[in-house]
């Protein structure tokens, strides 16, 4: 509670909370305000927003009602980008601990796995996963993470490597623990805080590159996106801008949402305890 009053005493904190809490609202009741298949034929095709009063947002070309999508698209960005920051995290996390605890060769060896994932763009790397394995919901977030875990493995390694000499870990090894004991239980723990803080820009990073590859048809068909629908408005842009303009600002707010809450959330941790 003491973090959430710093958090929320800092302006950009404040807004960005805002933000995700409106955005993570619209994922959570997207079934009681648009309750069906939000992909389904809803009224005459490309009715301009604010016309119907049953369909505030307009429709698409198919006539599919752009709010039903808009709040369905939420719970898809969400879904995708904390799950391949967890996964990404979590991957980081054990590979940096190992490399950094065990030391010498298998320190070296799994560097160079992580500078071949590194050498790669992320954002070509996934695009390549999800050409060859489809794209499916669970494929897009596994392509996600395989992208995004080398960035916090080396952080973790950083961290670790000055944890492990500390008198707390000797005394650990006094006492007889196994060393994924205590590389698990009483380094990994420690080596947390700063990944944490890396993990929003990564669910930034994820709902940004899942959209780019709904956007290229890549995504997940049988769920609407925020990428597929701003895709499906480029086609008549200049006749009915609104479908790519209300899943482009839905996109921007969602993802200018995480970082002003990472931003934040580093500025409260470095004031400690202070209120």
């Amino acid at each position: 509670m003491n973090f959430l009053r710093r958090l929320l005493s800092i302006p950009t904190g404040a807004v960005g909370v805002a933000l995700l809490a409106v955005i993570a609202a619209a994922a959570l009741f997207a079934t009681w305000i648009s309750p069906g298949d939000p992909l389904r034929i809803a009224g005459p095709a490309l009715l301009p927003p604010f016309i119907d009063p049953v369909l505030p947002f307009g429709t698409d070309r198919l006539g599919r009602d752009v709010l039903a999508g808009l709040l369905h698209g939420a719970r898809t960005s969400l879904i995708v980008g904390i799950a391949a920051a967890a996964a990404a995290v979590l991957i980081g996390s054990v590979v940096g601990t190992i490399a950094g605890f065990a030391g010498k060769l298998i320190d070296e060896a799994l560097m160079r796995v992580v500078d071949a994932f590194q050498i790669v763009p992320g954002f070509l790397l996934a695009l390549a996963f999800v050409s060859v394995a489809g794209g499916s919901l669970p494929t897009v977030i596994t392509a996600i993470a395989l992208s995004s875990w080398a960035q916090p493995a080396r952080l973790v390694r950083a961290e670790v490597l000055s944890i492990r000499e500390r008198d707390y870990v000797a005394a650990a090894r006094v006492i007889g623990m196994h060393p994924l004991e205590i590389a698990f239980k009483e380094i990994l723990p420690n080596a947390l805080p700063p990944v944490l803080a890396l993990a929003a820009v990564i669910v930034a990073a994820a709902i940004l590159t899942e959209a780019a590859l709904s956007f290229l048809g890549l995504g997940d068909p049988n769920v609407v996106t925020w990428g597929s629908m701003i895709a499906e408005g480029r086609n008549v842009l200049r006749a009915a801008p609104f479908l790519s303009v209300i899943p482009g600002i839905g996109l921007v707010a969602a993802v200018l949402g995480v970082y002003l809450v990472s931003e934040a959330a580093s500025e409260a941790l470095g004031r400690g305890g202070r209120p």
